[in-house]
């Protein structure tokens, strides 16, 4: 990767142009510069899918935005730059509070972990909901969306440090995966029920211990393979106690519902305004220092959520 000056990028029909204040980062942006994302854009191209600041230009046929604006947007690429184009439709009004760096770090992980505690597992009140990766961008999403929902939360992660911030997020037991006897926990803490939900963003291991501990008629969500290994499941498990293995690829959804994330941002922004969310932002550098902060988040050194600064 290198830091280096490109035209300024100019709005076309139904685009808008923000100067950009926070970029955020998220996993699959590394995977996307190894070129191993199922996104795979031709080299060079500069990543990152998510932004916030200020409107400087808006393209033809655009209502609603205007130079000046303080927005949020999910752009495809091109989010780790001092400006971005992006379409309008994929823009959304920084919601009252919310600094620029929140901004940033807010839609993809809560539009994700929306679409898939509301509409792929169906989560309903007092189910209970375990969140693997509880300290990352997605699981911190996932805990307080479960919480805003009326489930019972446990989460898994990685060292006393991660507990404690998966903890702090909202989730009521927080379990450390190193330890192989939280498969029993989970299963003690709900009583011999195991998890009504599961949300995946690790797969392999964590993948197949997760079938152990799912309650009968549960929803293993799967999210991502941080964890390196796809994994697979032998279909008598699914049969046995009537469960679901349910694909999240919120980026597919939208594609085939555009309206989708308007609905998602409206929702979240109101639960954002009844203290329900709180996108933790734990580290920040500069723009430059990108390779740095993607590095970071490679070694899993980041809780919460990265993200870049940019200048006015």
């Amino acid at each position: 990767m290198v830091f280096a000056e490109a035209p300024v990028p100019e709005p076309g029909a139904g685009e808008i142009r923000i100067r950009n204040r926070a970029a955020a980062l998220n996993f699959f942006d590394i995977l996307q510069v190894q070129g191993k994302y199922q996104v795979k854009p031709p080299f060079p191209f500069t990543p990152g899918a998510e932004v916030a600041g200020v409107v400087e230009a808006v393209g033809e046929g655009v209502t609603g935005w205007k130079p000046g604006d303080d927005v949020l947007g999910i752009p495809e690429g091109n989010g780790f730059a001092e400006q971005t184009v992006l379409s309008a439709a994929k823009a959304f009004a920084i919601p009252e509070g919310m600094t620029f760096a929140q901004a940033a770090a807010f839609p993809i992980v809560y539009h994700t972990s929306f679409f898939a505690l509301r509409d792929r597992a169906q989560l309903r009140e007092g189910e209970w909901l375990l969140v693997h990766a509880g300290a990352s961008g997605v699981g911190m999403s996932a805990i307080q969306l479960g919480r805003a929902f009326g489930a019972r939360v446990v989460a898994t992660a990685g060292s006393p440090e991660k507990c404690e911030f998966a903890r702090r997020m909202g989730a009521e037991f927080v379990l450390d995966y190193r330890d192989e006897s939280w498969v029993e926990q989970v299963q003690s803490l709900t009583g011999g029920r195991g998890a009504d939900v599961i949300y995946d963003p690790v797969g392999g291991d964590i993948f197949d211990l997760s079938t152990k501990c799912i309650a009968a008629y549960g929803r293993l969500l799967v999210i991502g393979f941080a964890g390196g290994r796809i994994p697979s499941i032998a279909a008598n498990r699914i049969l046995l106690k009537n469960i679901a293995i349910t694909g999240v690829f919120w980026g597919g959804h939208v594609r085939l519902y555009p309206d989708y994330s308007t609905e998602a941002q409206t929702a979240l922004s109101a639960l954002w305004r009844e203290g329900k969310l709180n996108p933790e932002v734990s580290s920040m550098w500069p723009l430059e220092q990108l390779p740095e902060a993607m590095k970071a988040l490679t070694e899993r050194r980041v809780m919460g959520k990265a993200v870049l600064t940019i200048p006015r």
